[in-house]
């Protein structure tokens, strides 16, 4: 039973097919697509400065968040000073922490005890290895902290020369690319396809 279904509609599927074929389509159809005739006046070129890449990356460099104000890109603006004021802000707050704890320590060292971590009784409130691990602690922050707003100062210039390369990437009408679809009378179907055009 099974094997007459599949033989049945392989027969139909094959009569289908060849009967498609057999349509005849009208000859005189025209299937090209005219081209426009664009104003030469519309199609102006904009002149591509080669130092503008350098310029917006120098600016950057010089202020945080300028090169990004010389690109027009005026949002990026609070990004890149939130970043970067932050960065240090966070450093200045665990370098001032790691000063209070290393001087903590080296007076412990040193015999004292009229540090502001050891309190008024006998046993301090902050024993020394305490202090010493807390040491460590504000320090790698510290580092982190430095290490990120370098990082972010840096992604600022590369942000801006990016940038301006990227204003003058050419994306007029002369560079396009387009889908494609053409019926194609053979196969009584269309194809589907992707068009890139050069305009010299």
């Amino acid at each position: 039973m099974l094997n007459k279904s599949v033989v049945l509609v392989l027969i139909a599927l094959l009569f289908s097919v060849s009967m498609s074929s057999q349509i005849k389509r009208d000859s005189t159809v025209n299937t090209s697509v005219e081209e426009l005739n664009l104003d030469k006046a519309l199609l102006v070129k904009r002149e591509i400065d080669p130092l503008r890449p350098s310029k917006a990356a120098f600016y950057s460099a010089i202020l945080p968040g300028l090169g990004q104000v010389y690109n027009k890109k005026y949002w990026k603006v609070p990004i890149v000073v939130t970043l970067i004021t932050g960065g240090i802000l966070i450093y200045d707050f665990n370098n001032g922490e790691y000063n209070r704890y290393r001087d903590a320590f080296k007076r412990r060292l040193a015999g004292f005890t009229d540090d502001e971590f050891f309190g008024n009784g006998t046993t301090p409130i902050i024993s020394d290895d305490g202090l010493i691990r807390a040491q460590r602690q504000f320090r790698r922050n510290r580092d982190i902290a430095l290490l990120l707003t370098i990082g972010f100062y840096a992604l600022n210039i590369i942000d801006a020369n990016v940038d301006a390369h990227l204003l003058q990437f050419n994306v007029d009408e002369n560079l396009a690319m387009r889908p494609h679809f053409q019926y194609n009378p053979m196969e009584d179907s269309s194809d589907l396809g992707v068009t890139l055009n050069f305009k010299f």
